[in-house]
Parts: structure tokens; C-alpha cells; sequence
């Protein structure tokens, strides 16, 4: 399916092209993905989709040079808890945080005029997204996260009852039950108190949405799931996942590397 219909786009050719930046994004091909991603905000300039798309493509090459993704960093918590502070790009910061300002910037103008414009709504979904992704796995501020997070689900949930077939948003709010469902009961309720979701079955079932009839953020969501899945030992869940995100995306040496580290 193609996700959410933009007002400011064509039709599903420049859909299908956006769709081609993350095609190159999740291959690896960072400069691919921003010379598409590029073409398509100078042709649809008012769609916000075009510049937290560029955003998700610079984050990524910072994920891809800092080997943030890699799966044992997910699975042993103390390793997590202990690691080192990350020395980002601050170029690639500057940039990143001007698509994501123009992104929110072009959804806001459409939700002034039309407050449940679904493809504005999931544009800022992202947006909020990318920027708790870069606060905690980049920054390590995963206090200051939480906001960005939480901000993602609600506005997700809103969307999501205005089209509950855009799967791409269902994304936000598994990721927040999920990892937050990861925490010990009373840290759980405490999170609950101040407004979070915390399910953690919910966030996989969530997950599995956008897995299976997602768009753009489909491969993302399976990476998560195969984490989800070596968390719980399960390693033939995960390498199947794994296994089809390489063949799917050949360019992409993490899942090459994190399939055979589970063999």
C-alpha cells in the first residue's frame, strides 16, 4: 500500500519516487537518497513528507557511521546503560534539525487550514520520531527523549483514527510501548503516571503492523522486531527477519553482519 496521500503531491509516480529515497536510504546509498529526496522537494516544495524524509536519510548515515544499530548494542542492557558518548557529525546535526524545522514548518501550514490533513499529521509524526531517535540513541538523553516520544504516539494515535490503513504510523506507538514496556513495574508506573504507554506485547503487536503492511518505515520496523526477537531468544524469528532485510536491501552490510553473528 502506499501510505498517506499527500495534498501537495500528484500522485502515486511521485509517491513511488519518495518511496525510491528510502529504497537507497535503507541500502546504505545516503547520497542516492538525498538527490531524491531533494528532486522531490523542488517539485512539491509545500509537502512536508519531502524534507523529514531528507531528515530520516541524514540520521540514518549518522546511525550507519557511529554503528548505532547494530543489534548487541539492544539486547545486553548494561551495554547499553554503560555506552560512550557518541561524537556526532555537527554538520550533519545542523542539517538534520533545518529538514526537520522545514518539515514541521510546511505540516503546520497545512494543519492550520486542514487540522486532520493525514500526510501533514504523519509528516510530523516522523518528525517528532527522528528527533527522540536522535536525542537518545545519538545524544544519549534519554530523559529528554520521552517528550519527542510521547509526542510521536499522540499525534500517531490521531491519525490513526482518521485512517487506521496508514500502518506506517502505528510505528510511533509500538516503539514507545515497546521499549518503554522493556522497564522494571515501578518504573513502568511511574512512566504511566506522567502519560506513556508502556505494553510492551502491544508495542510488538504494533510493530508487526507496520512490518507486514507498512510503507516507507516497513524495514525499519522489522530491524526493531528482530532486536524484539533476540531479546527474547527467539534467534529463528530473528534471522528470518534479518535474512529478508538482506536480501532485500544488499547494499546494507549490518543485517549481512548481524545474520551471521546469530548463525
Amino acid at each position: 500500500m502506499l501510505g498517506v496521500v499527500s495534498s501537495a503531491s500528484s500522485g502515486p509516480a511521485e509517491r513511488l519516487n519518495l518511496e525510491r529515497g528510502y529504497q537507497n536510504m535503507y541500502n546504505l546509498d545516503f547520497t542516492a537518497a538525498h538527490d531524491v529526496f531533494h528532486g522531490y522537494q523542488q517539485a512539491y516544495p509545500d509537502d512536508p513528507m519531502g524534507y523529514v524524509s531528507n531528515a530520516a536519510a541524514y540520521l540514518f548515515a549518522e546511525f550507519d557511521r557511529l554503528h548505532v544499530l547494530q543489534a548487541d548494542l539492544f539486547t545486553d542492557d548494561q551495554k547499553f546503560e554503560q555506552r560512550g558518548k557518541l561524537a556526532p557529525d555537527l554538520a550533519v546535526k545542523t542539517q538534520f534539525e533545518s529538514e526537520l524545522q522545514r518539515g514541521s514548518s510546511a505540516a503546520s501550514k497545512i494543519l492550520a487550514q486542514h487540522p486532520d490533513d493525514p500526510n501533514a499529521l504523519f509528516a510530523q509524526v516522523m518528525a517528532d520520531g527522528l528527533q527522540g531517535d536522535y536525542t537518545a540513541l545519538i545524544e544519549k538523553r534519554n530523559v529528554a527523549s520521552l517528550s519527542y516520544m510521547k509526542g510521536s504516539r499522540l499525534l500517531a494515535e490521531k491519525l490513526l483514527v482518521i485512517d487506521p490503513t496508514c500502518y506506517d504510523a502505528y510505528l510511533a506507538v509500538g516503539v514507545e510501548n515497546y521499549i518503554l514496556g522493556l522497564n522494571a513495574a515501578p518504573v513502568r508506573w511511574l512512566l504511566h503516571l506522567a502519560g506513556s504507554q508502556t505494553d510492551k506485547e502491544e508495542g510488538l503487536h504494533r510493530l508487526r503492523l507496520t512490518a507486514d503492511k507498512g510503507h516507507y518505515l516497513a524495514p525499519f520496523a522489522r530491524l526493531l522486531l528482530a532486536v524484539a526477537a533476540l531479546r527474547d531468544k527467539d534467534r529463528p524469528t530473528a534471522r528470518v527477519l534479518l535474512a529478508g532485510l538482506a536480501k532485500e536491501f544488499p547494499g546494507n552490510q549490518l543485517y549481512v553482519a548481524e545474520l551471521a553473528r546469530i548463525q
